[in-house]
């Protein structure tokens, strides 16, 4: 009897296991016997994840044997026709919309899904008073009423706040609220500040941009998977890694590596978020990123944490690697031994300057037949007598090409140098993949800027030699 018992209750539980998926009867009206999809977001796209034709009713059933990850999802009418709704835990209800906005959407089945559409319906309704409230404030000429209209627009954010609350209350941990807030945007109380920061504005734009920086996330849950199937991951991040952190290497990489170890646990996240910030180092604006990207390269890709990366990814990142880590700002710039156009090998360490110009180009380069001799015209000519030097490299093989460009430009008096058999491994060393390659080395021969254009390497001679 135990046995045939226990055999029944496996029976149950495999049953009902097997009945997790999803099933969304919906009923669109104006949408008779046409086919909709049910499409979801992820990251900043769509995807389409069911497809139905619905009868003449505008009657048809989304169904599935497995559980949709939880997120915003859209029905797809046609390009201009669509509308968004929520799925939480529950997954098996009943969806009608006579329209294409919330106020004609009404759901039964599943609670979250419901409480997101009367979300839509309130933040409708206060967006619309808001918008009158701003209009009567921008009418408005006594002091009395702008003072009136103010205490009303403060009264509307705290009915947010309270309609967020009391949705909190309800569904505790749930994906509703957490969208909810996702772009709720931290402020400082600037009353909590002391008089001599309140005063100062120097002191109280640092105090704002240090209190954003260690409170950005506060309202939203980086490490909840279901964040992913939202519009808003991708942007907080963006955001957050271009705008909010200092834009400095050594400020950055803390906060990437912590974000990092607390998302690392969830292996989806992971993957965005450790491509994201690889993709963004090595395409940053910002002077001496790139160290982070070798840094990220070494430590989660080439060391084999990144599951998901092809080969031929890794073939591409570890060559990025190869042509970076040897020029990083703050490294010793590695040392070259190069013939002269006399026939002479000069050290690059060996010289003697204040500045050193290391410059990599070749004459057929369109943009190396500009900028050489502007640089040469505008910055060369200006600072030699101040400390500047430049050991200007010729990268190709052609010595008659070398010679009329040399003669063409009248580029005699700084250091012309070459490496006609390229066994220096100067392009490696000095990423002379691209050209024309500037780097801008101190009297230590320390990396301090590199891949400068005219304007800003005269600024940066200007600073530091006149």
């Amino acid at each position: 009897m135990r046995k045939i018992l226990l055999f029944v209750l496996f029976i149950i539980s495999a049953e009902f296991l097997f009945a997790q998926g999803y099933k969304i009867d919906v009923e669109l009206p104006n949408a008779a016997n046409r086919e909709v999809k049910l499409a979801y977001h992820y990251l900043d796209k769509i995807y389409a994840r069911d497809t139905v034709l619905l009868n003449d009713k505008g009657s048809g059933t989304f169904q599935g044997d497995t559980l949709l990850p939880q997120g915003l999802y859209k029905i797809l009418i046609d390009e201009s026709g669509h509308f968004d709704f929520l799925i939480g835990s529950d997954q098996e209800f009943y969806l009608y919309n006579n329209g294409l906005d919330a106020s004609k959407m009404k759901i039964e089945g599943s609670k979250e899904s419901e409480a997101f559409v009367d979300y839509l319906v309130f933040l409708r309704n206060l967006q619309t008073q808001s918008r009158v409230l701003n209009q009567q404030f921008k009418s408005a000429t006594a002091d009395e009423q702008k003072k009136e209209i103010r205490a009303q627009q403060v009264s509307l954010n705290d009915e947010m706040i309270a309609y967020r609350d009391k949705i909190n209350r309800e569904f505790p941990g749930s994906l509703l609220y957490k969208f909810m807030v996702a772009n709720e945007v931290p402020t400082i109380d600037i009353s909590t500040l002391p008089a001599e920061i309140r005063q100062n504005d120097s002191l109280l734009l640092l105090a704002r941009f240090n209190y954003q920086r260690e409170h950005y996330w506060d309202y939203f849950d980086y490490t909840d998977e279901r964040m992913l199937y939202t519009p808003f991951y991708k942007s907080k991040l963006e955001t957050w890694f271009n705008k909010v952190l200092y834009p400095a290497y050594d400020s950055v990489k803390p906060y990437v590596y912590s974000f990092l170890d607390e998302v690392e646990s969830n292996p989806r996240i992971f993957q965005f978020a450790t491509s994201f910030f690889v993709n963004a180092s090595i395409n940053s604006n910002v002077l001496g990123m790139d160290a982070l990207f070798v840094d990220l390269a070494n430590d989660y890709y080439l060391s084999g944490k990144a599951f998901w990366a092809a080969e031929e990814s890794l073939d591409k990142i570890r060559e990025n690697v190869l042509f970076l880590k040897d020029n990083l700002i703050g490294k010793t710039g590695p040392e070259l031994m190069l013939e002269s156009y006399n026939g002479e090998y000069i050290s690059l360490h060996q010289i003697d300057a204040e500045i050193t110009v290391v410059l990599i180009y070749e004459p057929d380069c369109g943009h190396c037949k500009v900028f050489v001799p502007e640089f040469y015209d505008k910055v060369y000519q200006k600072y030699k007598d101040k400390g500047l030097e430049v050991y200007a490299i010729y990268s190709m093989e052609n010595k008659q090409d070398w010679t009329d460009f040399l003669v063409k430009h009248d580029l005699w008096d700084w250091i012309n140098v070459w490496d006609k058999d390229h066994t220096s491994r100067f392009k490696i060393l000095y990423d002379g993949r691209t050209t024309p390659g500037v780097y801008v080395l101190d009297r230590d021969k320390t990396i301090i800027a590199k891949r400068l254009d005219m304007e800003q390497l005269d600024v940066l001679m200007k600073e530091r030699l006149q």
